[in-house]
């Protein structure tokens, strides 16, 4: 078994270029080029905050422009970046317009998830760099059409699966990797949360702050009903994608990264709207299993309606011949075989903790910072991205694999090259989704 040294060692050497700081100000130290970076925010909701404190915590970045349809949101919003950020944005309500602004070089795409992918893909055309939200795409089609106008354009596109530049994480995949808990060979992601009833929704008339027709964008035309938006439209099929995006996107990815794999040969889901009978179209419990290639196995537990906290809540655990490591946004523990605590490591100290000591945990916001920061310098510095679109993408492609699978309630054989579904009719019905005539991203 590792000793408590080593884990200390390798804790002092941290990840290669991943760093974490404590505070909002010593952010600010990091940087010493004088290139700015002019964003420009596409959708002003509760994410946009945080990816906004992000952008203006880096010299390099500075908040050009914001966008949105609610024109109370984009309001309150303008309001926030002003008298938080010290920043006066450009305002607009129509994201084109940003396109075609020349001194706009870069976007963040902060939407419903229906517009992830499609504003992606034009921003990179029009010469922009993109950040994109997680998932990177509402369906299997545009997640490949992401990845080859990335690869065209050679734009910086990063996903916002902010872990992915969180220290402890990046520490225990090296370890991993070195052998710390022997073989791995399994991994479990979980979520779990109460989300209440979104009822039974009603027609109603479009609000006058809203632009419902643009909200829709390259989503097929549908009534405006008074449960959808702002939030609630992550479990309509038209526009989201379900608890295994929403949320699933974030632990899986870290539990496939520190597996070492890519696509899976098999997979297999169980769940459905279990928990309520309302609007809701997409699964409030779901259970994936992906069986991959060299005797790997990955499992997702989400419940959207039961929060029974079970690793927390939220988490990963990676298993191997020699112990486990649980991972989450704040820490990384480590047990022997037996499942006894050997050493734990918090995002936020630079010294190992003992087991029992209470964690200090280090904000969301802590990771987004570090992960914007990722991308102002791989556009700045030609750094490397610690999420790119070419690898996000795959983590993103076996969410739709598991929705597929529950779906079709079949076990789905997966070319672990392409991650397409062999041999399957139903799974090529569902690859790509109806556009809105004019709308549908193209390369």
């Amino acid at each position: 078994m590792t000793t408590r040294r080593k884990f200390i060692k390798n804790t002092a050497m941290g990840a290669a270029g991943v760093t974490l700081l404590s505070s909002s100000s010593a952010y600010a130290k990091i940087l010493g080029a004088n290139d700015r970076v002019n964003f420009a925010i596409l959708g002003c909701g509760g994410r946009a905050h945080g990816l906004a404190k992000a952008i203006n915590i880096s010299k390099q970045g500075h908040i050009a422009a914001i966008c949105e349809v609610d024109q109370n949101r984009l309001d309150k919003f303008e309001v926030f970046c002003k008298k938080e950020l010290n920043a006066s944005p450009r305002t607009e309500k129509d994201f084109r317009k940003l396109l075609e602004d020349k001194s706009i070089d870069a976007i963040v795409v902060a939407t419903p998830e229906h517009w992830h992918a499609p504003m992606a893909i034009m921003g990179m055309q029009a010469g922009k760099h993109v950040y994109v939200e997680k998932p990177c795409s509402h369906n299997p089609h545009e997640n490949e059409l992401l990845v080859q106008v990335q690869d065209k354009y050679k734009k910086v596109c990063q996903m916002g699966n902010q872990q992915r530049s969180s220290r402890t994480s990046a520490l225990a995949v090296r370890d991993i990797q070195e052998g710390i808990i022997g073989d791995v060979y399994a991994a479990k992601a979980v979520y779990a949360s109460s989300r209440k009833s979104i009822g039974f929704g009603k027609e109603v008339e479009v609000p006058n702050w809203l632009d419902w027709d643009l909200w829709q964008g390259p989503a097929p035309r549908e009534t405006y009903r008074d449960n959808v938006h702002p939030y609630n439209w992550h479990w309509f099929r038209t526009w989201g994608t379900g608890e295994v995006h929403n949320n699933g996107t974030h632990e899986i990815d870290i539990c496939r990264w520190a597996l070492g794999v890519k696509y899976p040969k098999r997979v297999v889901s169980t769940g459905g709207r279990l928990h309520f009978k309302d609007d809701w179209e997409w699964f409030d419990t779901q259970m994936v299993n992906y069986e991959f290639e060299g005797g790997k196995l990955l499992t997702w537990d989400g419940r959207s309606c039961n929060a029974f906290k079970s690793l927390g809540g939220r988490g990963s655990v990676i298993f191997g011949t020699k112990g486990s490591i649980y991972l989450d946004r704040a820490k990384y523990i480590q047990y022997d075989i037996k499942g006894n605590e050997i050493a734990k490591q918090f995002e936020n100290e630079k010294k190992e903790t003992k087991a029992n000591k209470t964690s200090d945990r280090v904000g969301f916001d802590g990771l987004t910072v570090k992960h914007m920061q990722n991308f102002i310098d791989a556009i700045v510095k030609n750094e490397t991205l610690n999420s790119p679109i070419a690898d996000a993408a795959v983590s993103t492609q076996l969410c739709h694999l598991a929705n597929i699978a529950q779906d079709l309630q079949e076990s789905l054989n997966i070319d672990t090259k392409t991650g397409k579904v062999l041999n399957n009719k139903g799974a090529d019905m569902l690859w790509k989704r109806d556009y809105e005539e004019g709308w549908e991203p193209t390369l």
